[in-house]
């Protein structure tokens, strides 16, 4: 499970560009699936078949990370940009980035009179060139870069850029390898989606493809555990989170007890999330047509949208076993 985890996490994929993503996990799910299609917008919709009278049950985690977008290059061959999602400015000094076709950089920053007068217009990108000319040969404006860091296992602690949501997508690859020889008593579609973190955009037309019966996300949160933390009950290693708002919806009544007595009824470790700010895919999915009941699994993380963000693999390990326990139990 690390090393599909270590390819997912290593993988480039900013918002539009899930294609490297997308690739590794269809090679990871061909053989766990009766169908599989990739939609417009480049959702992977993969279907486990049950009873084809039955009522339909999906899954979704975003595939893209953070990034950031090349908007101009200047006469040395200094490239400015703009971000792509929930990008935290002043994590990105000294940060190495990768563009699709390989091409690496590092951010730097003009001089400043002081840390608080930080923003995106005063960083740059460095990818060692010394002219625009010699820049436009290998980066162009519109082309997108993100993060370019190695996955970190400390024991039962796993650090790496994009956790969120490759995590998510690590959570239904594995459901879907465990149900290998199982025949649900309804059909069962996990979608990994594209770009979520520029407005859950891939989750609203997967979701209206499908258009199914009751929908659960699979994401992080943000864990408040460290020092001087938000304030909130979330902690690594006391299993996932079951949740019940945040900006972007309050979760479906009946499906969040659905999610609780399932875990109680199972003795799965869970946890319940209040989230102030950020939002997943189940914000748009539950406002698929005429409305979908939705509810969302939350892996506990630290440092979200950071270049090391950090979940434990026991909150991993008990997300993959509410999510079967939820396939199993759905009638």
């Amino acid at each position: 499970m690390k090393e599909t985890l270590k390819k997912l996490v290593e993988a480039y994929g900013p918002p539009g560009n899930e294609i490297n993503v997308r690739n590794i996990i269809i090679s990871e799910i061909e053989d766990y699936i009766d169908d599989l299609k990739i939609d417009v917008l480049g959702n992977i919709i993969a279907l486990k078949k049950g009873n084809p009278n039955g009522k339909k049950m999906m899954f979704a985690a975003h595939m893209d990370e953070i990034g950031l977008m090349v908007t101009h290059i200047d006469k040395d061959g200094f490239l400015r940009f703009a971000v792509m999602g929930g990008v935290k400015v002043h994590n990105l000094v000294g940060e190495r980035v990768q563009f699709a076709n390989g091409i690496l950089g590092v951010i730097g920053v003009e001089s400043l009179k002081s840390w608080k007068d930080i923003d995106v217009y005063k960083l740059f990108i460095d990818i060692g060139v010394k002219s625009r000319e010699e820049a436009q040969k290998k980066v162009s404006v519109g082309n997108s870069c993100g993060v370019n860091r190695d996955f970190l296992a400390l024991e039962d602690r796993i650090v790496a850029k994009s956790l969120d949501d490759r995590i998510g997508c690590l959570i239904q690859i594995q459901m879907l390898k465990q149900m290998k020889s199982i025949v649900p008593s309804h059909d069962v579609y996990f979608v990994f989606t594209v770009q979520e973190e520029v407005g859950l955009r891939g989750a609203k037309t997967a979701a209206y493809g499908v258009y199914p019966d009751i929908a659960i996300a699979i994401d992080v949160t943000i864990a408040g555990d460290t020092p001087e933390p938000p304030k909130v009950d979330l902690y690594l290693g006391k299993g996932p989170a079951i949740k019940i708002k945040d900006v972007s919806m309050i979760t479906n009544q009946v499906v969040k007890d659905f999610m609780i007595d399932t875990s109680e009824k199972y003795k799965i470790p869970y946890q319940l999330e209040v989230l102030p700010y950020g939002g997943t895919d189940a914000g748009a999915i539950h406002l698929t047509k005429d409305g979908v009941p939705s509810g969302c699994i939350s892996i506990p993380c630290r440092y979200v949208h950071s270049p090391s963000e950090m979940v434990d693999l026991h909150d991993v390990h008990y997300a993959i076993q509410l999510g079967l326990k939820l396939i199993e139990s759905y009638k």
